[in-house]
């Protein structure tokens, strides 16, 4: 019988019999990465507690906390005692003595952050740094502060030689810093993602009302000692519908200030609870119903894979004539190119921007020129009370990571034993394309507030630490459209933000206990879904997934069964079950130059019904899906990417 859990620990150690031993292993083969002299004096107790998931939880918080702390020193005595009327252990580990920190701030950060990194370490303000003479500086700091200038690359990572222990962003993106790099040198990255919110949702909102009364444009005609009041005619704002692209902290406050203004407000964002919305009187819709039906668009989606460029000659075409367009998210959620024929031919009457795809933009830039554009310098952030705030809220994340404190904004993930990566890597990305796929069944204006996930694995319940591939599944259903970077420090804490539920239940199977997982099941409850194959009878989005072979395969969607090598992209079809199905769809791929990987026929009945799924090494353009679609024996087909 399947065993329910669900366990709020995310943290680097679970609470093994092992983590003694591979804590200590993990300090001894950090003392030989680090000269002499580089440790802090640190004090560190483990508790090893009785096996309630409280205790649990407990003890592995506190090792993760010290996990994190002791990457910075060198081990060189380690002291036990034991306590013998129960099983709490106590350990004291001894760790030498090193100099304050050295934090390197490479661009203009408040006084009041500033204050706070003096008091813990030696602060080195260093503006304007050439990327050689950052490299040149790193390999004598602990912690590096940033905003979007600075690019924190490989090459800066590499010349820090292990020292560098925390790159902190004064700011939400993370465009500018090498992710992955900096978790291979074991360098933690966090960021300010909220003291800004404010502030950029004010600026969107004297966007919205500048653009509406030609304010810029009035203003430098009259500075051109021309009065022009019949040529400055503006609309009202009240009674217009203004979509709100991403209904995350800064969209929720635009949307708030909008319907101040008397605008009727809709939203799109897959991930935002309905009735979080409709507290305040929002209408959660569908991408597609958002744009045609708006009259002002203000954009506060994060730039990822899926949002590049997603305001393109297409979208723009399903718009109303004459809509006006606002950004204050991200430059390249908007191809500039399609935007100004949209303005040329009148289908976008306005644009208010502060945010481009190249920053600065070219002097000469037609879209910065251009006469029904009003432009700011990325300013969104640009209040006193945004730059001291961001300023404490990193000064505060920077200085608590150097603690060795467990970091809600961190965004990069911490060190993970090897022997637990060896053995979960195959699962680790299974998972991670389990919740992508689960994600792109979804269809819009729902949104996602509960997902479970069933482990079948032959071995004992509390041998399998699932919180790494829980991590991974919570990565998968967030990141394609969302700013969030998620790890194992953070997936818990972003989905409870985002209103998302992630439980977990672990069932026991007869198979080899030599594999840990037998297979992942991700259910996904109260959507609607793109592809109604997708729901099984328990009216939830299923989809299940092995390895085999050390690939992930996608072995079951809704009730049927497939077999399909999770790479690539995928082409799912529900089709009547008869002869020259392959045959007519690979046609078509093949006259579109599309190459098929694989194939595979999964049916219930002999002759009924079944599900077709194609493997594709290219990403299917709108004119062959559309010819898929008019095969007649397909009765539905999704797009999917992996």
């Amino acid at each position: 019988m399947a065993k329910s859990i669900f366990s709020p620990c995310f943290t680097s150690f679970a609470s093994q019999q092992n983590s003694k031993s591979s804590l200590l292993s993990f300090l001894r083969n950090r003392s030989t990465d680090h000269a002499a002299g580089l440790g802090r004096p640190i004090s560190l107790k483990l508790s090893s507690f009785s096996s309630s998931s409280s205790s649990s939880c407990q003890y592995s918080q506190s090792l993760s906390s010290r996990y994190l702390a002791i990457t910075s020193g060198a081990l060189k005595t380690a002291e036990y005692s034991h306590a013998t009327k129960s099983r709490d252990l106590e350990e004291t580990v001894s760790l030498e003595t090193r100099p304050r920190p050295t934090i390197l701030v490479s661009e203009k950060l408040g006084e009041p952050g500033l204050d706070i990194l003096r008091s813990f370490g030696n602060v080195d303000c260093s503006y304007d740094l050439s990327p050689e003479q950052l490299c040149e500086k790193i390999s004598s700091c602990d912690a590096l502060i940033v905003r979007s200038g600075t690019k924190v690359t490989r090459q800066v990572l590499e010349a820090a030689k292990g020292r560098l222990k925390v790159v902190g962003r004064a700011g939400v993106g993370i465009d500018n810093v090498d992710l992955q790099s900096a978790t291979q040198f074991g360098c933690l990255v966090v960021n300010a993602p909220t003291a800004n919110t404010v502030a950029a949702a004010e600026h969107g909102i004297s966007l919205i009302t500048a653009m509406a009364r030609n304010v810029a444009q009035a203003d430098a005609s009259m500075k051109a000692g021309k009065w022009e009041r019949n040529r400055y005619v503006g609309v009202s704002l009240v009674g217009k519908t203004i979509a709100v692209m991403g209904f995350g902290k800064v969209g929720s406050e635009v949307a708030r200030r909008a319907k101040g203004l008397g605008m009727r407000v809709i939203a799109h964002d897959p991930y935002a609870p309905a009735d979080r919305a409709r507290a305040i009187g929002v209408d959660l819709v569908s991408f597609d119903q958002a744009i045609s039906s708006a009259d002002f668009i203000s954009l506060h989606m994060p730039l990822t894979p899926t949002t590049s460029k997603i305001f393109n000659d297409d979208t723009f075409g399903k718009m109303k004539k004459g809509v006006r367009i606002i950004n204050v998210a991200r430059g390249g959620v908007i191809d500039e190119e399609a935007l100004i024929r949209a303005l040329d031919n009148g289908k976008v009457a306005q644009a208010a921007l502060d945010v481009f795809t190249e920053e600065p933009p070219a002097n000469d830039s037609k879209l910065v020129q251009h006469e029904n554009v009003i432009v700011t310098p990325h300013l969104g952030a640009s209040t006193k009370e945004a730059q001291e705030g961001v300023a404490i809220e990193i000064a505060e994340a920077v200085v608590g990571a150097l603690k060795g404190e467990l970091s809600a904004t961190a965004v990069n993930a911490p060190m993970v034993p090897h022997e637990v990566l060896a053995e979960l890597a195959p699962y680790v990305v299974l998972a991670e394309k389990l919740g992508r796929l689960a994600v792109q069944l979804v269809a819009g204006g729902t949104g996602i507030k509960s997902v479970k996930v069933v482990y079948q694995s032959a071995r004992d319940p509390d041998d399998l630490d699932t919180r790494l591939l829980r991590a991974m599944i919570t990565k998968g259903i967030i990141e394609p459209i969302s700013s969030s970077i998620i790890n194992l420090v953070n997936a818990d804490f972003t989905a409870k933000e985002k209103g998302l539920r992630i439980s977990e239940e672990r069932a026991v199977v007869d198979a080899s206990p030599e594999f840990p997982v037998h297979s992942i099941q991700v259910l996904i409850s109260s959507v609607e879904s793109k592809f109604a194959s997708a729901i099984s009878e328990n009216a939830e989005i299923s989809i299940e997934g092995r390895v085999k072979y050390g690939v992930p395969h996608l072995t079951r969607i809704g009730s049927f069964e497939v077999d399909v090598s999770l790479e690539g992209n995928l082409i799912l079809c529900r089709q009547v079950d008869q002869p020259g199905m392959i045959g007519q769809v690979g046609k078509i791929l093949g006259e579109g130059n599309i190459n098929v990987s694989f194939m595979s026929v999964g049916r219930t009945v002999r002759r009924n019904k079944a599900i077709m799924a194609i493997g594709v090494d290219e990403e299917a353009d709108n004119e062959a899906l559309g010819k898929i679609g008019t095969v007649p024996a397909i009765e539905e087909f999704v797009f999917l990417k992996l």
